[in-house]
Formats: structure tokens, C-alpha cells, sequence
């Protein structure tokens, strides 16, 4: 029951009602006992420094954020934690009496799926990259401060490849790679990482690479969760390769969000089990 005490937090984004997140945190709040409803706001994008004056003048203990307000939301927020900053994007805000601070909890909650689903070493790993958008940028920089051997990125822009390599190499050495040099790339990588949209519902038989190039050596990871088992998933395992779902990145980022406002730990198998059950209806 909501009270003049319950805490709100939520999600901004433009649309925003195919999301998971009301339900998987609400129902991790229900699980910790906590007075605290999640809800989804679509905010257009000329809206966005009104809904942010909002989060300060409703008392909003925090929000979410997600596309297309991810970069648009940072020069209005008090303070951008550091790998938010370098990431040049934010997806999670907390409200300190009313001092904004923005977090990015993305590339955090993949690594953090990855090791405790795969074992991983990290420092081990030749990653060879998918994508040069928002979420490859999280991914990349938080795998980099990981300590990674090195990163190479596969885009059709070369442009955004470029850029990002640019900065990510500051890091460990990062390689932009022509689409046509692919397999080469991927035949001696160890961690292969699909950032793209290509394989989501309902494109569901599209790959981002050619099957035979797959090979057993591999941890293939794919961040979309819709399906859980992606054609390329499906693929790597047949040529007996170790894969990784979206599925952990989405609830971890949560999960992460969830510790950010509430100073508890996040329920993560409540959390989990929630989207589970929700995908599965939705197949």
C-alpha cells in the first residue's frame, strides 16, 4: 500500500512501456521489505529538464534512464560519477536532498553477469567487440578498467568505431576492425560480445556474424534478452562454444540501481526470476 512514507523511483525514457523494470523492482522491493513503488514515466525529449526539475521537487529518491535520454540528461544533473563520464552516458540517478548524481551502471552489471555466470578471468581475455553505441561504450570502458588484454570493435560506422577505440586505448590497446577482417578477428579472441541489436524480437534469425566462425575457444556473450537464447547463442553453442545471456546484464544493472537508492542489497534471484517468467508469457 503506498502511504505518505513510500518512497518513489522510476524510469525515464521515450516510450517506455514495454519495460521490465516497473515489475522486476517492484516486485524486489515487495521481496526486501522495503516501502519503495517503482513506475515508468515517458518523458518526450522537450521534456526532459521538466521531469528533471521533478525528481527534485516530488522528492524522487531516484530514477532510471534510458533511451533516448541517456546523454541529453548529464549537462542537468549536479554531479556525473567518473565512469559515467568517461562512458559519456548516464542510466541511473540518485537524489541526495536534492543534489543529483548520475551513475552508469550498464557496464558494471554486464561484467559483474559475465564473471559470476562464465568464471571469466578478465586480465585473460582478447575481447572482440559488436557495436559502437551506448551500450558498447559502457561495456568497453568498464571491461578496459578491468584489465583486459585488448579490445577489438566491429561497427559498420568506422567513424563511431574510431572514436570509441580512441578513447577506450587509453586504457588497453583497442583495434577498430573492418567488418570484411571479421573472422580473423575472432579466431584468436577468447570473449566474443554482441552489442547490437540484430537478433531481438522479433528479428529473431538475423546473426551479427557468419556461424562458422564460431569456434569452441570462445565465450560468446550476447546482451539482448529477448529471446534468452538469440540465433547467435544458439549457434555458438552447437560449435561448442560457452555462451552468456542478456538476461544477467539487465537484472544486474538493476540490481546495482536498486543498492545505489536504496543502501541494500538488491534481491538479484527475485529479480531474475520475475523478467523470467515475464519473457516466458511473452514466447
Amino acid at each position: 500500500m503506498i502511504t505518505s512514507k513510500t518512497h518513489l523511483v522510476g524510469l525515464f525514457g521515450h516510450p517506455v512501456s514495454h519495460s521490465q523494470s516497473p515489475l522486476m523492482h517492484n516486485a524486489a522491493f515487495a521481496e526486501a521489505g522495503l516501502d519503495y513503488v517503482y513506475m515508468a514515466f515517458d518523458v518526450a525529449p522537450e521534456r526532459l529538464s521538466e521531469a528533471v526539475a521533478g525528481i527534485r521537487s516530488l522528492g524522487i529518491k531516484g530514477v532510471n534512464v534510458t533511451i533516448p535520454h541517456k546523454v541529453a540528461i548529464m549537462p542537468m544533473l549536479d554531479e556525473i560519477d567518473p565512469l559515467a563520464a568517461r562512458i559519456g552516458a548516464v542510466n541511473t540517478v540518485v537524489n541526495r536532498d536534492g543534489y543529483l548524481v548520475g551513475y552508469n551502471t550498464d557496464g558494471l552489471g554486464y561484467v559483474r553477469s559475465l564473471v559470476e555466470t562464465t568464471g571469466i578471468t578478465l586480465e585473460q581475455q582478447t575481447v572482440t567487440m559488436l557495436g559502437a553505441g551506448g551500450a558498447a561504450r559502457a561495456v568497453a570502458f568498464t571491461l578496459a578498467e578491468r584489465g583486459v588484454k585488448e579490445i577489438r570493435i566491429i561497427n559498420r560506422s568506422r567513424e563511431r568505431a574510431t572514436l570509441l577505440a580512441e578513447h577506450v586505448g587509453t586504457i588497453v590497446p583497442t583495434a577498430v576492425i573492418d567488418p570484411a577482417e571479421g573472422k580473423e578477428a575472432i579466431e584468436d579472441a577468447s570473449l566474443l560480445i554482441n552489442t547490437t541489436s540484430i537478433g531481438m524480437y522479433p528479428q529473431v534469425d538475423e546473426m551479427p556474424v557468419q556461424e562458422e566462425w564460431l569456434h569452441a575457444g570462445l565465450i560468446v556473450s550476447d546482451l539482448i534478452y529477448n529471446p534468452l537464447e538469440t540465433r547467435l547463442l544458439k549457434a555458438a553453442s552447437s560449435r561448442g562454444a560457452q555462451v552468456h545471456s542478456g538476461i544477467g546484464m539487465f537484472v544486474n544493472q538493476g540490481a546495482l540501481a536498486f543498492e545505489l537508492w536504496t543502501g541494500e542489497a538488491a534481491p538479484t534471484e527475485t529479480m531474475r526470476e520475475i523478467v523470467l517468467q515475464q519473457l516466458s508469457k511473452a514466447t
